[in-house]
């Protein structure tokens, strides 16, 4: 898997220097979800497209950018689902951005996954890489260097509730408020990547995005999102699940699914979960 890290490398060096220099107006085409796309989203798209055609263990890749998956190697075994540029909206407004990578071997799906990994576009370039331990790296002098290894605390004291309020269910408000009445600290961006990777490096806390009224099974996607996240947070010593039942258990039918998600330390994610049991 040295080659699957070594070339995500190479992809966050050129997509920040993509950020840097490439212009983030709006293309012509829709992604898979009908939204337009960024010229910034289909060039780090690209980017990282190139950079996993030259890894001959890489059988198939699957972006949130293309509607259908794409053979690489057929003498590959990993299959890597990836979301190019997450938060890429936020780019004109100067705030930080990510990509996410989920590693399955023999195909996808959630009990395929050997490793996860984000980068985070920010002041500074830090990746996080989780395969046996939750590793931090920081981009220096043009180099991916080691940092720590991430452990989340039993309980932390960040609430980053995402979705839309009004179409929440009531339950779930009250979940969210009882975090700030007992002193937890609001932190959300509207960027999974950073919001998610400041509860990591912070300690803990809890990052939800329910089902709600107008995407009941939730907003973000299983394979480039949900569960490369929720394998990071395992790894890391926390929890994740849908509000009834670990993330990782669960299937797919397309490359495109989604589902309600909420990441935290076990103190948080045993709230959700009693919680949502109780109004199922």
């Amino acid at each position: 898997m040295t080659d699957i890290f070594e070339a995500i490398q190479r992809t966050a060096k050129r997509i920040k220097i993509a950020i840097d220099t490439k212009d983030i107006g709006y293309s012509q085409i829709e992604n898979s979800s009908g939204e337009t796309q960024l010229q910034l989203d289909i060039k780090c798209d690209m980017i990282i497209e190139e950079e996993f055609s030259n890894v001959a263990s890489i059988h198939t890749i699957a972006s949130e950018e293309k509607e259908h998956e794409m053979p690489m190697h057929k003498a590959g075994k990993y299959y890597i689902a990836y979301d190019p540029l997450d938060g890429s909206s936020l780019i004109d407004v100067n705030l930080s951005v990510g990509s996410i990578f989920g590693i399955y071997e023999n195909s996808f799906g959630s009990k395929n996954m050997v490793a996860a990994c984000y980068v985070v576009f920010g002041p500074r370039v830090e990746m996080v890489f989780a395969h046996h331990k939750t590793k931090l790296h920081l981009l220096q002098d043009g180099e991916f260097e080691f940092v720590k290894e991430i452990r989340l605390k039993e309980k932390g004291n960040i609430n980053a509730p995402g979705g839309t309020q009004q179409n929440w269910e009531p339950y779930h408000k009250e979940l969210v408020d009882s975090f700030f009445s007992e002193g937890y600290r609001l932190r959300y961006s509207g960027g999974m990547v950073p919001d998610l990777h400041q509860l990591l490096l912070k300690g803990g806390g809890l990052f939800s995005y329910p089902g709600t009224a107008d995407k009941p099974e939730g907003k973000l996607r299983k394979l480039f999102e949900v569960f490369p996240f929720a394998f990071i947070y395992k790894i890391a010593g926390g929890e994740a699940t849908d509000g009834h039942v670990d993330l990782m258990t669960l299937p797919h039918k397309s490359i495109h699914d989604t589902s309600a998600c909420f990441f935290g330390s076990k103190y948080e994610i045993a709230r959700v979960k009693e919680v949502y049991a109780k109004n199922r």
